[in-house]
């Protein structure tokens, strides 16, 4: 089957799944470009020994330049908004994420979003809003030839954008985008903009000059010390921590940019030396020429507050939000130093348990009302508008005091508030703290975004008419939402998203359930509500019957107000829900949010396109695991599954849901525990040899085993049985990716036996004889292991781009013609359709970070392979093999194949099936939608998913 063919499939699907918001997605899909995913790469040169796949510049450029482009005079079109992505920082992966945000949650009939991006050389481009959905900037960056349209210079750009928006929505983080770069710009070609102006951005960007202006309006502020290329003075230095009453070999202090972000290179140092040579670095590594040594903040605790202007035209009426404390956590002993650390990019963006927060903060009531005002204060000293976030600290009166007069602002009689760092363009994520904040008072993803757009439009005279109009976007906020999530509503259909679990990919289910909950939010005909599967906190009232079935019924179900699924991890949403009904943590919460919805109500109602909040103040309700099944049943809710591994593959959730005649999203219970099995899977498909669908050679050992038997023993064993040098190891029965790992020698086995025999969460990167990453592993460790040959696949990676030619290629060592790919499945049983696959390659001689493999997928994705690696025969055949591999598993709904596949006979070599894959904002089945025709966009490719689980039951 062509990829053609495939995508009409899926419109038909999707037709028939919903033909009432069948008007909503063709808008959605209006402005972007038919197929140009299809048209991505081509063949340049080929050898017998390798192939040098070059970028094709298609007819998409000239696409994407129609795409944007609206007509200027049909105002009645809505206002047309440019989001600028990307940028020359180390935090563009991050813009991406929050240029994707602010797309899902804005777009709509009254509102019309054209995407552009920088790169990391300030060249601008006009890209489709399908692009915004790439992995990683690398993937990204790779895909521009062909899908973008350049500009000659920034002035072109400036001058396109006059003509074809009416304000820019900038969501580039740290340079360019919040020091005035990017606002200077606009200014010169008279282009409206969201946000603070040039000259006040240079000023509050650069930490430097911002302690200066701080301390000059009367605020405390950090001790610091400048540090400026090579002409720093060691002397000098040590004076400062002399007089700071450090010690000079081992006092604590912080190492920052002064123009970075808040969080890129932050570092603690210890000593005048260590504090020299952790700046050098800063330098030499090209983040900055001038850095800050700070006085580490002994026992304060950190907090940040997003700041909303809700003023008209030029006055500015700055309301503070409920602000958030930052809680540092640390597991075990640890090193004593890893005690001192700051909250760093890493634990500000990444899924781990290093970190919590608290909205409002733990602190005294007196230091939030001084923390909310200061940041009021300090937003309007500073120039600031529409929005922002301000980052700093409380120190208790218990700690050591810093040098400061009676008379500057923050000192209270409980301690001392100190401003640190303005962000001038906060982080828009899902779960950033402009959202986490903003939904503690009443506004969801939309009606924030939505509102601060707005205020922005009252300050240019050519656009007041659009903010005077556009209320009409909050007919499609459901204010009804303030019935409560547990209720159902009358001509509304109950859907819960379901998501966490135990498992080892708890934080990846996290982040796929909020993204389909968010993006299901979207439809007027829905009542969703986010529900955390886990394990029960208090056993105490589990009756002797439920003894019997331990592992059931110590699950129970938190049924989620909107505010609290905006965590980074499972952990972290379960805290927040036992904090919340917590009655004196609960009566102050509710106080301070109808304090600071009053002052918000204040400014707003004064303008025509304000109609109100839309989130409810609301609590937690906990269920058993039974309660909440029987509750979806009184409220003929269906159930989206985005539980990975577990009870949520294993056939186990399913079968309760069916139990009960609860719709649900994917496969039923015996096709969900056969993918879960790996072995059974194999035995399954085996028959099918004939007809091009192979599968692995598998040996099975039960850990007992393998911990008793010698391992020189075992492994000599595994290399006879299987004919193979290196081996795959995997769990027989979990998730596609934990404790899978590579072995190529009997040593490599007694590493991964000792992680099993001591029970270990994850094996360190590098522990085996290959360099590899972290391996995360299955808790409690499996009881059976697979053995299997490690398939040595053609190598696909992206050279680094020459002096003489800037294009990107991508080189194909093809020695054994196998390629592996990922797959989608959709569809309904028995008739299941297939995606295009996805090719993930590689940049040569770049280890992928663990931040980019969680922000944003991992590598570049090629969806679908280009013709030069496999032909569009080949495709097809390969297509219609993964159909057959679905159909005979009796796959429903959706699933995703990883396979290897023959690139010149489409043959295919099974790996495994998984029945609730990733649904992250960058997954790989999100490109494959995109990729279809027309591209299909995740709100309608998620409600097509569901739709097509009510089906299944009716």
């Amino acid at each position: 089957m062509t990829s053609l063919a495939c995508g009409s499939t899926l419109s038909l699907l999707l037709r028939a799944a919903n033909p009432n918001n069948a008007a909503r997605s063709l808008h959605l899909s209006s402005n972007l470009l038919p197929g140009v995913t299809h048209k991505l790469l081509t063949a340049s040169s080929s050898s017998s020994s390798s192939k040098t796949v070059g970028v094709r510049v298609t007819r998409a450029a000239a696409q994407v330049a129609d795409a944007v482009l609206v007509d200027k005079e049909d105002k009645s079109r809505g206002l047309r908004v440019g989001v600028i992505c990307g940028g020359p920082s180390a935090e563009r992966g991050i813009s991406l994420n929050s240029a994707r945000s602010v797309l899902d949650h804005i777009q709509g009939e009254d509102l019309h979003v054209s995407c552009y991006y920088i790169d990391s050389h300030l060249n601008a481009f006009a890209i489709s809003s399908a692009q915004v959905y790439s992995n990683t900037p690398s993937d990204f960056d790779f895909k521009l030839e062909s899908l973008a349209q350049g500009f000659q210079s920034l002035s072109e750009f400036a001058e396109h954008l006059a003509d074809s928006v009416d304000i820019v929505f900038p969501v580039i983080h740290g340079q360019f985008g919040e020091d005035g770069g990017i606002q200077e710009l606009l200014e010169e070609y008279n282009v409206p903009f969201v946000g603070t102006g040039s000259k006040e951005c240079q000023q509050a960007f650069n930490k430097y000059n911002a302690s200066l202006g701080l301390s000059k309006y009367g605020f405390v502020t950090v001790p610091s010390f400048l540090v400026q290329g090579s002409e720093v003075n060691q002397d000098e230095l040590s004076e400062w921590f002399a007089s700071n009453h450090l010690d000079v070999n081992s006092g604590k202090v912080v190492v920052k940019p002064t123009r970075a972000g808040s969080s890129i290179g932050v570092t603690v140092a210890y000593g005048v030396s260590d504090s020299l040579t952790k700046a050098n670095e800063i330098i030499s590594q090209g983040i900055d020429d001038r850095v800050l040594v700070e006085l580490f903040l002994e026992g304060g605790s950190e907090f940040t507050a997003i700041v909303l202007d809700v003023g008209q035209g030029v006055d500015c009426q700055p309301v503070v939000l409920l602000p958030t404390e930052v809680e540092l956590q640390f597991q075990g002993s640890g090193d004593v130093r890893e005690k001192d650390a700051i909250f760093n990019y890493r634990r500000k963006y990444l899924p781990t348990q290093q970190v919590a927060y608290h909205t409002p903060p733990r602190f005294p009531i007196e230091v939030i009302r001084s923390i909310r005002e200061g940041a009021s204060l300090l937003f309007r000293r500073l120039g600031l508008r529409d929005f922002a976030r301000i980052d700093g600290w409380f120190l208790p009166s218990s700690t050591k005091a810093l040098s400061s007069s009676e008379d500057k602002f923050g000192i209270t009689e409980f301690g001392t508030v100190l401003f640190t760092d303005i962000n001038l363009i906060s982080g828009m994520e899902q779960t950033s703290f402009l959202f986490q904040q903003a939904s503690k008072v009443g506004f969801s993803h939309s009606n924030i975004l939505r509102s601060i757009i707005s205020r922005a439009c009252l300050r240019f005279p050519e656009l007041a008419t659009y903010s005077s109009k556009s209320s009409q976007f909050q007919k499609n906020l459901k204010s009804s939402k303030l019935n409560g999530p547990s209720k159902g509503r009358e001509g509304f259909r109950k859907v819960f998203v379901l998501f966490g679990g135990d498992t080892s990919e708890r934080q990846v289910s996290l982040m796929s359930g909020t993204n389909v909950w968010l993006n299901l939010q979207g439809f007027d005909d829905l009542d969703v509500t986010p529900c955390l599967l886990a394990r029960s906190i208090d056993r105490s009232s589990t009756t002797d019957s439920d003894k019997k079935d331990p592992g059931l019924n110590s699950i129970e179900v938190w049924s989620l107000p909107y505010s609290l699924v905006l965590r980074h991890t499972t952990e972290e949403v379960l805290d927040a829900c036992m904090e919340a009904i917590e009655p004196a943590r609960a009566a102050l919460t509710s106080h301070l949010r109808n304090q600071v919805m009053n002052e918000l109500a204040e400014g707003l109602t004064k303008h025509g396109w304000f109609t109100g909040f839309d989130i409810a103040d609301e609590l937690p309700v906990r269920y058993s695991l039974k309660e909440w099944i029987k509750f979806a049943k009184e409220v003929e809710a269906t159930v989206f599954i985005a539980v990975h591994g577990g009870i949520g593959e294993d056939g186990t959730l399913q079968f309760l849901l069916d139990t009960e005649g609860i719709p649900y999203t994917g496969p039923g219970a015996m096709g969900s525990k056969t993918c879960m099995d790996k072995v059974a899977t194999s035995l399954a498909l085996e028959h099918l040899k004939d007809k091009g669908v192979l599968t692995i050679n598998k040996v099975v050992k039960k850990k007992e085993d393998l911990l008793k038997m010698p391992v020189r023993q075992t492994w000599n064993d595994l290399i006879s049985k299987l004919q193979c040098e290196t081996l795959c190891i995997k769990p027989a029965r979990d998730g596609c990716s934990t404790g899978v790992a590579r072995l190529c020698c009997a040593e490599d086995l007694a590493v991964y036996a000792k992680a099993l025999d001591d029970c270990l969460l994850r094996i360190p990167p590098n522990s085996f004889s290959k360099a590899h990453g972290m391996i995360e592993m299955p808790n409690p460790p499996p009881e059976l292991l697979i053995f299997e040959p490690f398939v040595e696949t053609d190598e696909i990676v992206l050279s680094s781009k020459t002096v003489s030619d800037d294009s990107q290629r991508l080189l194909w060592k093809e020695h054994s013609r196998w390629v592996e790919v990922t797959v989608g499945v959709i569809g309904k049983r028995g008739s299941m359709h297939s995606l295009s696959p996805s090719i993930t390659v590689k940049e040569t001689g770049d280890i992928l970070s663990l931040e980019e493999k969680f922000q944003g997928g991992t590598g570049i994705n090629l969806t679908p392979p280009p013709v030069s690696i496999i032909s569009n025969e080949a495709l097809g055949r390969c297509k219609q093999r993964i159909e057959l591999i679905a159909n005979t598993l009796q796959l429903e709904g959706f699933s995703r194949i990883d396979a290897f596949v023959n690139v010149d006979s489409g043959e295919v070599l099974i790996i495994e099936v998984n029945t609730v894959p990733g649904m992250t904002p960058s997954t790989v089945l999100i490109h494959q939608a995109l990729a279809e025709q027309p591209p299909v966009y995740p709100h309608r490719f998620f409600r097509t998913l569901l739709d097509l689980a009510t089906e299944r039951v009716v």
